[in-house]
Parts: C-alpha cells; structure tokens; sequence
C-alpha cells in the first residue's frame, strides 16, 4: 500500500505541473452544463438534478477515458515507465497508484460541475444522496477505467488521442446522457441500453433521485466491465510481451 500511495503521488505531481491537463477534463462537463443544462433544465428541479447527475457521468467519463487512454499511451513512450515495469516490486503498486491518482483527479474535475448545479439551477439532493452519489461516482468509473487502460496499453500516443476522441462523443450521445431521462430520440433509446454508458447514467440517475434500474442496462454494464477488464489485461500482456521478451 506504501508504494501504491507512492506511486500516487507521483501521478498527482506530474498532472498538477501541468494544470491544461486538470482543466481539460473538467472544461466541457462545465461548459454543456451552462450552454445546455442551466437555461434549459435549470427552472426545473427533478429535471435539473438528473441533468447535473448526467454530467457528473459525463466528466467521469471525459477524465477515465483520456486520462488513462492518453497518458498511458504517453508514458510508455518515456523511459521511467518501462523501467519501473523492470522492478522486482511487480505491476500491482503502479496499477493501483494509477488507479488512485486517477480517481482523484475525476472527482477533483467534477467540482466544477457540481459547483454550477448548485448554484446556478434548482438542483438539489438530500445528504445521504450526494454521499451515495460520491460513492457511485468510483463504481461508475471502473468501465472507463479499464476503456482508457485497454486504448493506452495497446496504442501508441498519437493514436490513442484519436481513439479516446472517436469513442467518447457516440458513447456519452449513445448513452443518452445529453438528453432527459427516456427522452431521448427512438433509436437512441433502443441502443443506449447496450452501452456502459447508460448503465452508468442510470446508476448517478438512481442515487440521486427516483429513477427506476433498468435490468438490461444493468446486466450490459455488468458485460462491459468483464469484457473491458480483459481486453486492458490482454493489451497489457501484448505490451509486456513486446517490450521485456
């Protein structure tokens, strides 16, 4: 644990040196919330709540998927990264650092959105909610997580931007997380249950307010999670195999 939270701090260093990084994630949750959310949905306070949780959902997306996606990519393109891989300490310090410092720094991008959803609609949740919400914001990660660690463990640097790109505009519109709950047009409506991301729209939907679990969207995050896990762990063994064989 010792080296985890070493290798946290590391991470967390490296990102705040260079604060775009920190901005970039949490800039376009914010700005669809004032252009979208806020003259739209803010009057409203159900619809302005499901609005705002769909944004958290939106930014926890943005973060996983570019920080691991992209960074990942970038760091084994610099030699302290494949050195570190050469350390009899294994794999599992730097995975959970990663995974450590990655979590912080999405719940440090939803600030932002947060802070608008309070103060600029009619947003609102009980306590025992937003710390429900706070908590379902680290399960909802996990599918994103292991997306961005499968694009940066099998892509070099100058592809994995343009993946993280292509995938997450269908995902966060397929999903229907730029649109009301079941209000989405017909054929999103048909396809979003497929996809992680409505699986975890629902889950932010459901802490935060009454909105009923759909078992098909449930079970696909379910899929999506084992499936994603495999292929981050088959890129990386693909990446070991190809660099210390």
């Amino acid at each position: 644990m010792r080296l985890a939270l070493v290798h946290a701090r590391y991470q967390l260093l490296e990102t705040v040196r260079i604060p775009v990084a920190v901005f970039g994630s949490a800039f376009f949750p914010a700005a669809a919330m004032l252009f979208f959310v806020v003259p739209f949905a803010g009057k409203d306070p159900v619809a302005a709540t499901f609005a705002t949780a769909a944004m958290v959902t939106f930014s926890v997306m943005s973060a996983n998927i570019f920080q691991y996606g992209v960074g990942v990519a970038e760091d084994r393109d610099q030699p302290w990264s494949p050195y570190t891989r050469t350390l009899p300490a294994g794999p599992a310090p730097r995975f959970a650092g990663r995974v450590l410092a990655g979590l912080a720094l999405t719940y440090l991008s939803l600030v932002p959105v947060v802070v608008i959803g309070a103060t600029l609609t009619e947003a609102r949740v009980t306590a025992p909610a937003f710390l429900l919400a706070l908590l379902t914001v680290a399960v909802v990660s996990v599918p994103f997580t292991l997306m961005g660690l499968a694009i940066g463990y099998s892509l070099p640097s100058k592809a994995a931007i343009v993946v993280a790109q292509v995938v997450f505009f269908p995902l966060a519109f397929g999903g229907g997380l730029l649109s009301a709950p079941d209000q989405a047009p017909g054929f999103i409506e048909a396809v979003a249950p497929y996809l992680p991301t409505r699986g975890a729209v629902e889950l932010m939907w459901a802490a935060v307010g009454d909105y009923p679990l759909n078992p098909l969207s449930m079970a696909m995050l379910g899929v999506w999670v084992v499936l994603l896990a495999a292929l981050a762990a088959w890129a990386y063994r693909r990446d070991e195999g190809r660099r210390f064989s």
